[in-house]
């Protein structure tokens, strides 16, 4: 576990945090929290809200500091909105300690259709169709809120995984993988090639009780062999670049009769990355849309 953490702070107005929040997830930034930071921050003026994120400080870099910079700066201009002018980041060194303790404080249990997101300790009487999927906050990746993941846990729900074998690509957190298990898919493999990855994943598998139906490998694609392929499902939370890049490698592993969500795509970047889908033999069925993020959904042509 790294030593520190950066926590950004944003300062923004009510009713537009999750404009801010899809801004500030951004390369390591995978979860945004909403609140007052701690005691020592002086409480949000009438009318704004803190929107806050955090990456490891070994991750610390200018050209992301400069991406959420820049990703602020254009939010005025894309929504057309005055007020979200002049919105800016500061950022902040927090021991390890305090940045899992400020997550705990901070997050919420919520719920994607009948899967119920909760943590450990929540205490409260399920609903009779309830599907709990428990995470705990303060680990090294996200925690579920961001638009594209609900996106896809609501599909998961929606188009029946039970018993089918699902591909995760860029599995991060392994969020999509546990969820797909514990809504009945028989095996799930996800691969990251960030090496905390398959850390997150595996313990997350533990902590929900499908650790038999979850593997989790650190890599590209070239961490998967001949045996991989004919997923029933196959999700791809991860950048536009990247589904453009591997378009074709996705769909190799697809099964003639299974589906695809591939999710993380801002708008501006629909047009190529139709194409890429499109050019690797695959039929976009649907486009959802949650914010400025798109999920592409689809199975083979023809």
């Amino acid at each position: 576990m790294p030593s520190s953490y950066i926590e950004v702070r944003v300062l923004c107005p009510v009713g537009w945090h999750e404009v801010v929040a899809d801004v500030l997830a951004i390369g390591p930034c995978t979860s945004v929290v909403l609140g007052r930071p701690n005691l020592g921050v002086d409480p949000a003026p009438d009318g704004f809200d803190w929107v806050r994120t955090f990456f490891p400080s070994d991750e610390d870099t200018r050209a992301l500091r400069e991406g959420i910079a820049n990703g602020l700066a254009s939010v005025a201009e894309s929504t057309g909105v005055d007020e979200l002018a002049g919105l800016e980041a500061t950022f902040h060194e927090l021991p390890a300690e305090d940045w899992a303790t400020s997550w705990k404080k901070s997050w919420k249990p919520f719920r994607v259709g009948n899967l119920a997101v909760v943590t450990r300790d929540w205490n409260r009487a399920p609903k009779p169709d309830d599907v709990r999927l428990v995470l705990e906050p303060g680990g090294a990746f996200g925690t579920g809120r961001h638009a594209t993941t609900r996106t896809i846990l609501a599909l998961l729900q929606e188009r029946d995984v039970a018993g089918a074998r699902v591909l995760d690509a860029g599995t991060g957190t392994g969020i999509l993988s546990v969820a797909a298990a514990r809504l009945g898919a028989a095996n799930c493999l996800g691969f990251d090639i960030d090496p905390r990855s398959a850390i997150e994943g595996n313990d997350l598998a533990r902590t929900n009780g499908v650790a038999e139906r979850c593997t989790f490998r650190i890599g590209d694609f070239g961490v998967l062999d001949e045996r991989d392929t004919a997923f029933d499902v196959v999700l791809a939370n991860i950048y536009s670049d990247v589904v453009q890049a591997f378009a074709t490698d996705l769909a190799a592993r697809l099964g003639p009769t299974g589906w695809f969500a591939f999710s993380g795509c801002p708008d501006r970047h629909r047009e190529p990355t139709l194409a890429a889908i499109e050019a690797a033999g695959l039929h976009v069925e649907e486009v959802r849309q949650r914010g400025r993020w798109l999920t592409f959904v689809g199975r083979h042509a023809g």
